[in-house]
Protein backbone atom coordinates (compact mmCIF):
# COMPACT_ATOMS: atom_id res chain seq x y z
CA UNK A 1 0.00 0.00 0.00
CA UNK A 2 2.71 2.22 0.85
CA UNK A 3 4.51 1.57 -2.17
CA UNK A 4 1.53 2.25 -4.64
CA UNK A 5 1.26 5.67 -2.39
CA UNK A 6 4.76 6.39 -3.71
CA UNK A 7 4.43 5.40 -7.18
CA UNK A 8 0.84 7.78 -7.26
CA UNK A 9 3.04 10.92 -5.71
CA UNK A 10 6.03 10.30 -8.13
CA UNK A 11 3.07 10.09 -11.33
CA UNK A 12 1.54 13.12 -9.80
CA UNK A 13 5.00 15.28 -9.86
CA UNK A 14 5.70 13.74 -13.81
CA UNK A 15 2.24 15.69 -14.44
CA UNK A 16 2.74 18.71 -13.06
CA UNK A 17 5.85 19.23 -14.83
CA UNK A 18 4.48 18.32 -17.95
CA UNK A 19 1.73 20.52 -17.57
CA UNK A 20 4.11 23.59 -17.70
CA UNK A 21 5.51 22.60 -20.72
CA UNK A 22 9.29 21.66 -19.94
CA UNK A 23 11.29 19.02 -18.74
CA UNK A 24 15.10 19.80 -17.45
CA UNK A 25 17.88 17.49 -17.65
CA UNK A 26 20.55 18.39 -15.13
CA UNK A 27 21.79 21.48 -16.42
CA UNK A 28 21.12 21.06 -19.54
CA UNK A 29 19.80 23.51 -22.03
CA UNK A 30 15.86 23.70 -21.86
CA UNK A 31 13.67 21.47 -24.08
CA UNK A 32 10.40 21.18 -25.06
CA UNK A 33 7.93 18.75 -24.17
CA UNK A 34 5.92 16.55 -26.48
CA UNK A 35 4.86 13.30 -26.73
CA UNK A 36 6.15 12.63 -30.19
CA UNK A 37 9.64 13.65 -29.72
CA UNK A 38 12.22 10.94 -29.33
CA UNK A 39 12.87 9.25 -25.93
CA UNK A 40 15.72 11.46 -24.15
CA UNK A 41 18.98 10.03 -24.06
CA UNK A 42 20.29 9.14 -20.80
CA UNK A 43 22.84 11.45 -19.36
CA UNK A 44 26.66 10.09 -19.62
CA UNK A 45 27.81 8.45 -15.95
CA UNK A 46 30.78 11.31 -17.10
CA UNK A 47 30.27 14.74 -17.66
CA UNK A 48 32.37 16.55 -20.32
CA UNK A 49 35.30 18.29 -18.89
CA UNK A 50 34.51 22.39 -18.32
CA UNK A 51 36.27 24.89 -20.34
CA UNK A 52 38.39 25.76 -16.92
CA UNK A 53 38.97 22.25 -16.74
CA UNK A 54 40.53 22.18 -20.67
CA UNK A 55 44.16 22.82 -21.30
CA UNK A 56 44.45 26.73 -21.44
CA UNK A 57 45.90 28.14 -24.73
CA UNK A 58 48.68 29.96 -25.60
CA UNK A 59 47.92 33.40 -25.45
CA UNK A 60 47.88 35.56 -28.53
CA UNK A 61 50.45 38.71 -28.87
CA UNK A 62 48.47 41.38 -29.97
CA UNK A 63 51.50 42.76 -32.59
CA UNK A 64 51.06 46.35 -34.66
CA UNK A 65 52.91 47.60 -37.58
CA UNK A 66 53.36 50.36 -40.07
CA UNK A 67 52.79 49.48 -44.26
CA UNK A 68 56.68 49.50 -44.92
CA UNK A 69 60.19 48.05 -44.10
CA UNK A 70 58.93 47.82 -40.14
CA UNK A 71 56.43 45.05 -40.97
CA UNK A 72 58.30 43.48 -43.77
CA UNK A 73 60.25 41.06 -41.14
CA UNK A 74 56.95 40.14 -40.09
CA UNK A 75 55.89 39.02 -43.10
CA UNK A 76 56.31 35.42 -42.44
CA UNK A 77 55.17 35.09 -39.00
CA UNK A 78 51.99 37.28 -40.37
CA UNK A 79 51.59 34.79 -43.24
CA UNK A 80 51.91 31.77 -40.99
CA UNK A 81 49.49 32.80 -38.65
CA UNK A 82 49.56 31.10 -35.54
CA UNK A 83 48.20 32.27 -32.26
CA UNK A 84 49.17 35.90 -32.50
CA UNK A 85 47.02 38.83 -34.26
CA UNK A 86 48.66 41.73 -36.25
CA UNK A 87 47.51 44.72 -37.43
CA UNK A 88 48.80 46.87 -40.22
CA UNK A 89 49.04 50.38 -40.14
CA UNK A 90 49.67 53.73 -42.30
CA UNK A 91 50.55 55.93 -39.82
CA UNK A 92 51.87 55.46 -36.34
CA UNK A 93 48.74 57.32 -34.52
CA UNK A 94 46.88 54.63 -35.50
CA UNK A 95 49.31 52.16 -33.56
CA UNK A 96 50.35 54.49 -30.02
CA UNK A 97 46.28 55.08 -28.69
CA UNK A 98 45.74 51.33 -28.72
CA UNK A 99 49.16 50.69 -27.49
CA UNK A 100 48.92 52.84 -24.55
CA UNK A 101 45.62 52.05 -23.97
CA UNK A 102 46.54 48.54 -23.71
CA UNK A 103 45.07 46.70 -26.94
CA UNK A 104 47.96 46.27 -28.56
CA UNK A 105 50.99 43.79 -26.40
CA UNK A 106 54.16 45.21 -29.26
CA UNK A 107 54.29 47.57 -31.70
CA UNK A 108 56.58 47.89 -34.60
CA UNK A 109 57.91 51.90 -34.54
CA UNK A 110 60.20 54.56 -35.42
CA UNK A 111 62.95 54.53 -33.04
CA UNK A 112 62.30 58.18 -31.40
CA UNK A 113 59.00 57.20 -31.23
CA UNK A 114 59.73 54.84 -28.90
CA UNK A 115 61.74 56.80 -26.55
CA UNK A 116 58.63 59.40 -26.86
CA UNK A 117 56.19 56.89 -25.68
CA UNK A 118 58.73 55.26 -22.91
CA UNK A 119 58.82 59.23 -20.91
CA UNK A 120 55.08 59.71 -21.58
CA UNK A 121 54.33 56.63 -20.26
CA UNK A 122 56.68 56.77 -17.38
CA UNK A 123 58.58 53.89 -18.42
CA UNK A 124 56.13 51.37 -18.95
CA UNK A 125 57.49 50.66 -22.58
CA UNK A 126 60.58 48.11 -23.01
CA UNK A 127 62.56 47.69 -26.44
CA UNK A 128 62.93 44.48 -27.70
CA UNK A 129 64.44 44.78 -30.83
CA UNK A 130 66.06 46.93 -33.82
CA UNK A 131 63.84 45.88 -36.90
CA UNK A 132 65.41 48.30 -39.39
CA UNK A 133 68.08 50.15 -40.18
CA UNK A 134 68.53 53.39 -42.36
CA UNK A 135 65.67 53.73 -45.05
CA UNK A 136 65.67 57.66 -45.92
CA UNK A 137 66.73 58.58 -49.51
CA UNK A 138 66.44 62.20 -51.02
CA UNK A 139 64.91 61.42 -54.03
CA UNK A 140 64.85 64.17 -57.18
CA UNK A 141 62.69 63.88 -60.13
CA UNK A 142 63.53 65.17 -63.72
CA UNK A 143 66.94 66.83 -62.36
CA UNK A 144 69.99 66.80 -61.06
CA UNK A 145 70.32 69.64 -58.88
CA UNK A 146 71.07 67.67 -55.74
CA UNK A 147 74.36 66.23 -55.52
CA UNK A 148 75.10 66.70 -51.44
CA UNK A 149 73.22 68.13 -48.54
CA UNK A 150 74.42 71.42 -49.06
CA UNK A 151 72.16 71.50 -52.70
CA UNK A 152 69.36 71.70 -50.57
CA UNK A 153 69.62 75.28 -49.67
CA UNK A 154 66.35 76.98 -51.09
CA UNK A 155 64.61 73.71 -52.01
CA UNK A 156 61.41 72.46 -51.28
CA UNK A 157 61.03 68.98 -49.86
CA UNK A 158 57.48 66.83 -49.87
CA UNK A 159 58.06 64.44 -46.59
CA UNK A 160 56.11 62.59 -44.10
CA UNK A 161 56.45 61.65 -40.70
CA UNK A 162 56.76 64.83 -39.18
CA UNK A 163 57.60 64.54 -35.19
CA UNK A 164 59.37 61.36 -36.11
CA UNK A 165 62.77 60.02 -37.24
CA UNK A 166 62.31 61.01 -40.80
CA UNK A 167 62.27 64.95 -39.55
CA UNK A 168 65.22 64.70 -37.23
CA UNK A 169 67.24 63.04 -39.18
CA UNK A 170 66.33 65.05 -41.81
CA UNK A 171 66.99 68.35 -39.42
CA UNK A 172 70.24 66.77 -38.05
CA UNK A 173 71.83 66.14 -41.13
CA UNK A 174 71.16 69.82 -42.52
CA UNK A 175 72.24 71.52 -39.50
CA UNK A 176 75.83 69.19 -39.46
CA UNK A 177 76.03 70.64 -42.93
CA UNK A 178 75.50 74.04 -42.01
CA UNK A 179 72.49 74.40 -43.14
CA UNK A 180 69.57 76.35 -41.11
CA UNK A 181 66.59 73.73 -40.89
CA UNK A 182 63.93 76.51 -40.33
CA UNK A 183 64.85 78.80 -43.37
CA UNK A 184 67.39 77.41 -45.53
CA UNK A 185 64.80 74.21 -46.39
CA UNK A 186 61.65 74.36 -46.79
CA UNK A 187 59.60 71.26 -45.99
CA UNK A 188 55.90 70.45 -47.22
CA UNK A 189 54.59 67.92 -45.14
CA UNK A 190 52.53 65.12 -45.72
CA UNK A 191 50.16 62.70 -43.64
CA UNK A 192 51.84 59.86 -45.27
CA UNK A 193 54.59 58.69 -47.63
CA UNK A 194 52.53 57.68 -50.74
CA UNK A 195 51.04 61.71 -50.71
CA UNK A 196 54.79 62.17 -51.35
CA UNK A 197 54.84 59.97 -54.25
CA UNK A 198 51.65 61.50 -55.82
CA UNK A 199 52.95 64.64 -55.29
CA UNK A 200 55.94 63.64 -57.15
CA UNK A 201 53.63 62.49 -59.81
CA UNK A 202 51.80 65.38 -60.25
CA UNK A 203 54.64 67.56 -60.41
CA UNK A 204 53.46 69.60 -57.43
CA UNK A 205 56.50 68.16 -55.87
CA UNK A 206 60.61 67.69 -57.54
CA UNK A 207 62.49 66.79 -54.24
CA UNK A 208 60.83 64.51 -51.90
CA UNK A 209 62.56 62.80 -48.52
CA UNK A 210 61.20 58.71 -49.26
CA UNK A 211 61.95 55.55 -47.26
CA UNK A 212 62.31 52.42 -49.10
CA UNK A 213 60.06 50.63 -50.31
CA UNK A 214 58.31 53.85 -51.44
CA UNK A 215 61.21 54.78 -53.28
CA UNK A 216 61.01 51.77 -55.03
CA UNK A 217 57.33 52.33 -55.53
CA UNK A 218 57.79 56.13 -57.16
CA UNK A 219 60.86 54.94 -59.60
CA UNK A 220 58.21 52.39 -60.84
CA UNK A 221 56.12 54.99 -61.56
CA UNK A 222 58.37 57.87 -62.76
CA UNK A 223 61.03 57.51 -65.45
CA UNK A 224 63.17 60.15 -64.54
CA UNK A 225 63.16 60.14 -61.01
CA UNK A 226 66.44 59.30 -59.38
CA UNK A 227 68.01 58.27 -56.02
CA UNK A 228 70.09 61.83 -55.38
CA UNK A 229 71.15 61.53 -51.17
CA UNK A 230 71.23 57.98 -49.10
CA UNK A 231 71.01 59.52 -45.47
CA UNK A 232 72.35 57.01 -44.05
CA UNK A 233 75.75 57.08 -46.14
CA UNK A 234 75.18 60.67 -45.34
CA UNK A 235 74.81 59.87 -41.66
CA UNK A 236 77.72 57.31 -41.69
CA UNK A 237 79.54 60.01 -43.47
CA UNK A 238 80.40 62.39 -40.12
CA UNK A 239 81.51 59.51 -38.23
CA UNK A 240 80.19 60.10 -34.93
CA UNK A 241 79.70 56.71 -33.41
CA UNK A 242 76.38 56.40 -33.81
CA UNK A 243 74.30 54.84 -36.72
CA UNK A 244 71.00 55.88 -38.53
CA UNK A 245 68.13 53.75 -37.15
CA UNK A 246 64.61 53.69 -38.92
CA UNK A 247 62.27 51.29 -36.50
CA UNK A 248 61.91 48.94 -33.45
CA UNK A 249 59.96 47.22 -31.97
CA UNK A 250 58.48 48.33 -28.24
CA UNK A 251 56.57 45.90 -25.76
CA UNK A 252 54.04 46.87 -22.80
CA UNK A 253 56.60 46.40 -19.42
CA UNK A 254 53.77 44.82 -17.99
CA UNK A 255 53.83 42.07 -20.42
CA UNK A 256 57.97 41.53 -19.93
CA UNK A 257 57.37 41.51 -16.81
CA UNK A 258 54.78 38.93 -16.52
CA UNK A 259 55.13 36.49 -19.44
CA UNK A 260 58.96 36.75 -20.66
CA UNK A 261 59.04 33.21 -21.85
CA UNK A 262 55.71 35.03 -24.42
CA UNK A 263 58.32 37.76 -25.19
CA UNK A 264 61.56 36.15 -26.04
CA UNK A 265 59.36 33.25 -27.95
CA UNK A 266 58.68 36.42 -30.09
CA UNK A 267 61.71 37.43 -30.97
CA UNK A 268 63.36 33.91 -32.21
CA UNK A 269 60.17 34.03 -34.28
CA UNK A 270 61.05 37.33 -35.41
CA UNK A 271 64.57 36.94 -36.07
CA UNK A 272 63.74 33.45 -37.94
CA UNK A 273 61.54 35.40 -39.82
CA UNK A 274 63.92 38.55 -40.33
CA UNK A 275 66.41 35.85 -42.13
CA UNK A 276 64.03 33.85 -44.39
CA UNK A 277 62.99 37.16 -45.90
CA UNK A 278 67.11 37.84 -46.91
CA UNK A 279 66.72 34.22 -48.13
CA UNK A 280 64.03 34.61 -50.05
CA UNK A 281 63.22 37.38 -51.41
CA UNK A 282 61.06 36.81 -54.34
CA UNK A 283 58.56 34.60 -51.88
CA UNK A 284 58.82 37.19 -49.45
CA UNK A 285 57.73 39.84 -51.91
CA UNK A 286 54.54 37.98 -52.72
CA UNK A 287 53.62 37.88 -48.87
CA UNK A 288 54.22 41.54 -48.60
CA UNK A 289 52.29 42.81 -51.64
CA UNK A 290 49.57 39.88 -50.60
CA UNK A 291 49.30 42.18 -47.35
CA UNK A 292 48.70 45.15 -49.12
CA UNK A 293 52.39 46.76 -47.93
CA UNK A 294 53.32 47.26 -51.63
CA UNK A 295 51.37 46.59 -54.32
CA UNK A 296 53.40 44.98 -56.96
CA UNK A 297 55.26 41.56 -55.94
CA UNK A 298 57.70 42.52 -58.71
CA UNK A 299 58.78 46.00 -57.20
CA UNK A 300 58.43 44.79 -53.30
CA UNK A 301 61.11 41.88 -54.78
CA UNK A 302 63.28 45.43 -55.49
CA UNK A 303 62.91 47.18 -52.90
CA UNK A 304 63.60 44.40 -50.48
CA UNK A 305 67.00 44.05 -50.17
CA UNK A 306 67.45 47.97 -50.05
CA UNK A 307 64.99 48.26 -46.63
CA UNK A 308 68.03 47.32 -44.21
CA UNK A 309 65.88 44.99 -42.46
CA UNK A 310 67.45 43.46 -39.19
CA UNK A 311 66.42 42.14 -35.71
CA UNK A 312 68.94 43.25 -33.40
CA UNK A 313 68.57 42.33 -29.62
CA UNK A 314 70.24 42.40 -26.58
CA UNK A 315 73.76 44.50 -26.28
CA UNK A 316 74.04 45.08 -30.56
CA UNK A 317 70.61 46.39 -29.85
CA UNK A 318 71.84 48.64 -27.06
CA UNK A 319 74.76 50.00 -28.66
CA UNK A 320 73.22 50.98 -31.76
CA UNK A 321 70.18 52.23 -30.15
CA UNK A 322 71.36 54.46 -27.41
CA UNK A 323 73.89 55.92 -29.44
CA UNK A 324 71.27 57.18 -32.43
CA UNK A 325 69.05 58.31 -29.50
CA UNK A 326 72.06 60.13 -27.62
CA UNK A 327 72.73 62.13 -31.42
CA UNK A 328 69.10 62.97 -31.72
CA UNK A 329 68.54 64.48 -27.86
CA UNK A 330 71.79 66.49 -28.15
CA UNK A 331 70.75 68.16 -31.89
CA UNK A 332 66.53 67.98 -30.32
CA UNK A 333 65.51 66.95 -26.72
CA UNK A 334 62.25 67.15 -27.78
CA UNK A 335 62.35 64.62 -30.22
CA UNK A 336 63.12 61.63 -27.48
CA UNK A 337 60.90 63.10 -25.15
CA UNK A 338 62.83 65.36 -23.35
CA UNK A 339 65.46 62.97 -21.90
CA UNK A 340 66.91 59.90 -22.87
CA UNK A 341 65.39 57.09 -21.84
CA UNK A 342 67.52 54.46 -18.44
CA UNK A 343 68.78 51.22 -19.23
CA UNK A 344 65.64 49.51 -18.39
CA UNK A 345 64.41 50.70 -21.91
CA UNK A 346 66.39 48.39 -23.30
CA UNK A 347 65.19 44.58 -22.96
CA UNK A 348 68.26 42.14 -22.22
CA UNK A 349 70.87 44.57 -22.27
Amino acid sequence: MKALKTLALALALLLALSACGVIRSGDGPTQAAGGSSPAEEPAPETAPESPEEAPPEVPALRVGALKGPTAMGLIRMIADGGVNRYTLAGSADELTPAFIKGDLDIICVPANLAAVLYNKTEGQIVTLAVNTLGVLYIAENGGESVQSMADLKGKTIAAAGKGSTPEFGLRYLLEQNGLDPDRDVAVDWKSEHAECVAALAAGTADIALLPQPFVTVAQGKLENLRVALDLTEEWDALDNGSAMITGVAVARRELVEERPELVDKFLMEYAESVEWVHENTAGAAELVAQNGIIESPAIAEKALPRCNIVCLTGQEMYEKLSGYLQVLAEAAPESVGGVLPRDDFYYGA
